[in-house]
């Protein structure tokens, strides 16, 4: 597994692997004093222990040592590496076949050393890290440092540091992970292609899903997140896939392709499973694709992103009040939060390593220091709350939905009595749910549309 993993990265014709590991650990070695050790994880097993599932290493060991590499440790002191790792033993090798040795991995990555994890427990004393997702490492993790972990979100010092130091390094994106980012990004774009064609003969949202996974796993990539390919998008995160295809019925589909360096894409298309909008799906359609193309034009460096959510806010309230769903000045409606009736999420979210990237440590990573998220009704779900910085990777994401939770709750209900011509939107019944979804590179002068 290994072995693929190295070609298939030295194909790429991305900058070069371990220039870029070395400028990554020399920005961190600026931001943060102490040593630092970062576990790569293992795979739990599904059922039984050799049924497992498949491997992805943490996010923040693959962002400075670039090998999705299983049962593995880095420890950094200043932009100096050591490769923590066991070669496999005869009987992996029998089942698992021959791959690269350790002092190989460590030359791909540009490692100052390398040595088997019996002596990684010498270079744990005073380091910080961050707890990795599953138990059986976080346990061999609490063991070699000699102390509880919690989640980076709640992490005391040295840990909370190195969190804040991650978070600043992984923010905006170098040149090799802008590459990644863009092979993604292409292959995430075939793969929607293939689904609309398989629309016009499939009879399930599963046939659908299929071909656009096929086209993911076919450029040797993995879908970034589970799926979501469904006739039901009032449902914000469906992964069910069994409904039928029906005349009248809204596809939506929210896929995108991770590259073997681990790098996301994230993509939404909303289309008619007959090829045909009806007049209410297109007249929501356009107020969506207006929001959506609207923030694109906002983005810039310096811009916040807090506004690019609330300008999605405005214009949808302008567009339902030209329809006559929502009732009064698009402004004041934002104000009292009537927009997100029908958007109750975020506008977007960072994107880099994971689709909603340093997400694992809570707001440190999207909210600039010194802010918290809101309470309020239509703000509660924003993920990312910064200026835009030139490097930055973010979705914008905006959509309508009709979600029963939200518009049959009496509370709603009375508190937008007024605000909701209920009569009017129940003419909108066939629109359940649409989102367009693109990821934008933020540049020194506008944007660069990855996912156009």
């Amino acid at each position: 597994m290994q072995a693929e993993f190295l070609q298939a990265e030295s194909a790429s014709g991305s900058p070069s692997l371990a220039a870029a590991l070395r400028q990554r650990r020399q920005r961190l070695a600026t931001l943060i004093s102490v040593p630092v050790v970062l576990w790569s994880g293992q795979s739990p097993s599904r059922n039984f222990p050799a049924n497992s599932y498949p491997f992805r290493a943490s996010s923040h060991f693959l962002y400075f040592a670039g090998l999705n590499l299983p049962k593995a440790a880095i420890a950094l002191q200043g932009s100096h590496l050591t490769l923590f790792w066991d070669e496999p033993t005869p009987a992996e090798v029998l089942w698992h076949g021959p791959g690269p040795t350790r002092s190989q991995l460590a030359e791909q990555i540009g490692a100052d050393d390398a040595r088997p994890l019996a002596d990684l427990e010498r270079y744990c004393a005073g380091a910080a890290t961050i707890a990795v997702q599953d138990s059986t490492t976080r346990q061999q993790q609490e063991k070699l440092l000699g102390r509880s972990l919690v989640a980076p979100k709640l992490a005391q010092e040295p840990d909370r540091a190195l969190v804040g130091a991650i978070a600043q390094v992984r923010l905006c994106h170098d040149d090799l992970a802008l590459a990644e980012m863009r092979r993604a990004a292409q292959v995430t774009r075939r793969a929607h292609a293939a689904g609309r064609a398989a629309t016009a003969t499939a009879t399930t949202e599963a046939e659908v899903r299929a071909a656009m996974e096929q086209v993911i796993l076919a450029a040797d990539m993995t879908p970034a997140y589970s799926s979501i390919v469904t006739v039901h998008g009032e449902v914000l995160h469906n992964c069910h896939y069994g409904h039928r295809l029906e005349p009248g019925d809204l596809l939506l589909a929210d896929v995108g392709a991770e590259t073997p360096l681990g790098w996301a894409a994230d993509m939404t298309r909303t289309w008619p499973v007959s090829g045909q909008f009806s007049p209410t799906q297109c007249d929501i359609y356009d107020i969506v694709q207006a929001a959506h193309d609207r923030c694109i034009e906002a983005i810039a460096p310096g811009v916040e992103y807090r506004e690019i959510h609330l300008l999605a806010a405005r214009v949808l309230a302008e567009g339902l009040v030209s329809l006559g769903i929502l009732c009064g000045a698009p402004e004041e409606l934002v104000e009292q939060d009537a927009h997100a009736l029908f958007f109750p999420h975020g506008v977007g979210h960072l994107l880099g390593l994971d689709v909603h990237d340093m997400e694992d440590l809570g707001d440190l990573a999207g909210y600039e220091p010194g802010r918290t998220r809101s309470d309020r009704f239509g703000l509660c779900y924003l993920r990312l709350d910064r200026p835009l910085r030139p490097g930055m990777v973010v979705t914008v994401e905006p959509g309508f939905y009709q979600i029963p939770a939200l518009l049959q709750d009496p509370e709603k209900r009375d508190r937008y009595s007024a605000l909701v011509n209920w009569d009017r939107l129940a003419g909108f019944a066939d629109v359940r749910g649409i989102r367009i979804e693109d990821d934008v590179l933020v540049t020194a002068t506008g944007v660069e549309v990855l996912t156009e």
